[in-house]
């Protein structure tokens, strides 16, 4: 039953003797199937996840996904200041009827170690800064790549997917405490900011396929080219021109012109890609910003409030506001000496500030106001008989206090004789 089914799903993806020579044909006269011309890129789409480190790449029909998990490890004793990377590949049924589930092929290995090849020879990521103490505990980075569909140059696709999720991973930030220094604390994200990977350069795939005795070259091959070509070259390269690594398959002879030809061109398309992969991690770092400013902003607000409850602390808000105001301070400021306002005038609450002082001594109460003022509150006299400012208002009345001072009889009684 099991062989049956491997025969069949081998017969899938088996090419006519027709639809072979049709495309060897084509490529000759400098056609290619889909239309494009030899030495052209499929359309390029990357897009990243909401979590750091997650990113998803499209070139032409194949699609990868790629992760970028972390972990504290003791370091290898050779490499006892420096982190590890290491690069693992899922291939799904869903992406090509030749893969099998839940086992490793030989093109699954073949694509980690091509990839993990590029990046760990050529040094692109900064293994010392992910030493956390040297020789007890290291950052081991794990980048998972998942293939979605199978649509040919499997190889260029999932290393832009690494690459992309490496740019926009961020390690936990951590600090040394305890005896010594030697315990270990992680912070979450919440308090303190995690910390980018260190790239220095971004080593980018470019494959070619070879066909027949000529050398016809084309780069980016499909997956209908790929069952077509005798053999393929594959090299990573950086924007300076550096020669990460080389990988060539097949029993197709090429000459060396031709070799250095395919590094000429994939020098100018590792350009091109590295600019398209910075570009896109720019624009998910100041969306990410974004998110981070709004996130705070609304944490300020405690959404399971009634709104009732926002409008009176609102209001509190403001009242604080108008009391930190000078002009403010200056109104509720009460009142000197100096000013000499009687606390008849101040019966109901209000003050009378911006009158002079002369013209508040020179008012006097009625006899009615003066009698209801005593019977209530008994102000304290100054020798010269004026009004102090200073009231007596937590005593309590006696009888003594109902009665009007000889003094004060004195003055209503000469007042009377001058008014008749």
């Amino acid at each position: 039953m099991n062989i049956k089914m491997e025969q069949r799903l081998a017969n899938t993806w088996k090419m006519t003797v027709n639809e072979k020579k049709f495309i060897e044909t084509a490529l000759v006269a400098d056609i290619r199937v889909d239309g494009r011309r030899p030495f052209d890129y499929r359309r390029l789409t990357i897009k990243f996840g909401r979590e750091d480190g997650s990113s998803e790449v499209q070139l032409g029909q194949t699609h990868v996904m790629g992760f970028v998990t972390s972990e504290l490890v003791q370091p290898y004793r050779d490499r006892q200041n420096e982190g590890t990377l290491s690069i693992f590949t899922e291939f799904s049924p869903m992406a090509d009827p030749s893969f099998e589930a839940g086992r490793a092929g030989e093109s699954a290995v073949e694509l980690a170690r091509i990839i993990d090849r590029g990046l760990r020879e050529s040094r692109a990521v900064d293994m010392e800064s992910l030493c956390v103490i040297a020789g007890k505990l290291v950052w081991a980075i794990r980048v998972d790549l998942h293939i979605l569909d199978n649509g040919g140059n499997l190889v260029d696709a999932a290393n832009i997917a690494a690459l992309s999720a490496l740019s926009t991973f961020r390690r936990p930030e951590f600090t040394l405490g305890g005896e010594g220094g030697q315990e270990v604390i992680i912070h979450p994200p919440e308090v303190r900011e995690p910390l980018p990977l260190v790239i220095h350069h971004f080593p980018i795939a470019v494959t070619f396929g070879f066909f027949g005795d000529d050398n016809i070259v084309v780069i980016d091959p499909t997956h209908k080219e790929e069952s077509v070509m005798g053999g393929r070259m594959i090299a990573t390269l950086n924007t300076n021109g550096d020669i990460c690594a080389i990988q060539k398959a097949g029993r197709v002879a090429v000459m060396h012109t031709v070799i250095m030809q395919c590094l000429r061109i994939a020098s100018v398309k590792a350009g091109d890609i590295t600019s398209k992969i910075k570009n896109a991690v720019e624009s998910y770092n100041t969306e990410r910003a974004l998110r981070k400013i709004k996130r705070h902003s609304s944490a300020a607000l405690d959404v399971h409030k009634p709104v009732a409850d926002w409008e009176t602390q609102n209001q509190s808000v403001d009242q604080k506001r108008m009391s930190d105001l000078p002009g403010h301070q200056e109104r509720l400021k009460p009142i000197s000496k100096e000013s000499g306002v009687s606390q008849s005038n101040n019966m109901e609450g209000v003050l009378t500030p911006n009158k002079p002082p002369e013209e508040l001594t020179d008012e006097k109460p009625s006899e009615t106001e003066s009698d209801q003022l005593n019977a209530d509150i008994m102000p304290a006299h100054s020798p010269d008989g004026a009004v102090g400012s200073v009231v007596e208002t937590n005593r309590k009345n006696t009888l003594a206090d109902a009665v009007k001072p000889k003094h004060k009889r004195k003055k209503k009684s000469s007042s009377n004789i001058d008014a008749s």
